[in-house]
């Protein structure tokens, strides 16, 4: 099954709706879908990369578990299990023929055509599950990822999790997250960092942070309006066992000008430096030591090139066929 292109975007030929596969063309909802309307979507920004065993998709059980625990969250009673849809996000990745691909599982509330229900209330709506794939390059440019990126702290407050959970990776979420993007890029950065409701450091638009100072590891807690990022908790398992000393506590805004290096973690972003804030310049203005020092082994352990910390098994083969039949089996985090 050969991809095919959009836009010169290389992507999966197949989509995977409720249990079959469809063809790209054929994934479509109706105007009128409750997601649309009113934000009611969870999802998963998943990688697979190239490694001498084939294509490996990276913490695929983590990924698919958080994704049924945010529709848990929002009550959204999905009928498949997590290992079913592992099995399907390998098989979208496999029959795509791709090298490397980002994948997109998302459940949302869509439209019951029976009896249309238009309102807040999203029970009478059916629950749809889909998962696509595709190509898709270093989210804040390949260049990035050794000079670094020019970000803003955005005017834009995170939401308070007593609002809307931070827990839950939710689609209605990103609205808060395009808000800070759009000042950003409008403001001449590649991406802004929001404060949360006490004016504490909580993460940039679609990325965790980190700050490094005097060889010590800084990052806000997961109840500072956080996503639980699954890069992250890698970054940070890690550092532990290179013996990198962790501080999960809270950040002041002007911390983030003072430290020695500062990086973004997150699936799209993978590990990015931040070379300034509001114009002023991190550290050395480049890349730091440590920075550089997990960017070499995350990079190491995603290609294959060396074990996970604790020989976590991080990577799912899919052209393997036991790795197959046991996706989703291990422990979320």
């Amino acid at each position: 099954m050969s991809t095919k292109d959009v836009n010169t975007m290389k992507i999966a030929p197949k989509i995977w709706r409720n249990g079959e596969f469809i063809n790209w063309d054929e994934a479509r909802v109706h105007v009128m879908t409750h997601a649309i309307h009113y934000g009611s979507s969870v999802f998963e920004g998943i990688r697979a990369y190239h490694t001498e065993r084939g294509t490996a998709v990276f913490r695929l059980t983590e990924h698919i578990q958080r994704l049924l625990n945010s529709a848990k969250v929002y009550r959204m009673d999905t009928t498949y299990t997590r290992e079913e849809i592992c099995l399907a996000a390998v098989e979208i990745v496999r029959g795509g023929g791709m090298d490397e691909c980002y994948l997109r599982p998302i459940i949302f509330r869509g439209l019951n055509e029976e009896k249309p229900a238009f309102g807040v209330n999203p029970f009478p709506n059916p629950i749809e599950c889909y998962i696509a794939a595709w190509d898709w390059g270093k989210y804040l440019g390949e260049e990035a990822l050794e000079t670094g990126v020019d970000v803003c702290v955005s005017s834009w407050t995170r939401t308070p999790s007593n609002s809307l959970p931070a827990v839950a990776k939710a689609g209605a979420n990103y609205m808060n997250s395009q808000l800070i993007k759009m000042e950003a890029i409008l403001g001449g950065f590649s991406e802004g960092i929001a404060l949360d409701d006490r004016g504490m450091v909580s993460e940039g638009s679609g990325e965790n942070l980190f700050v490094v100072n005097n060889g010590k590891l800084i990052t806000p807690p997961l109840g500072a309006s956080i996503l639980p990022g699954i890069t992250r908790d890698s970054v940070i398992q890690i550092a532990k066992e290179l013996g990198i000393e962790i501080q999960e506590t809270t950040i002041q805004r002007a911390a983030l000008y003072l430290a020695d290096e500062l990086f973004f973690t997150g699936t799209a972003a993978e590990i990015t430096p931040i070379r300034s804030v509001d114009r002023i310049t991190v550290g050395a203005g480049k890349r730091g030591e440590i920075t550089k020092q997990l960017q070499d082994i995350y990079f190491d352990v995603i290609h294959g090139k060396r074990p996970a910390p604790n020989d976590a098994p991080w990577l799912t083969y899919v052209n393997d066929t036991e790795e197959k039949k046991t996706a989703g089996s291990s422990s979320g985090s």
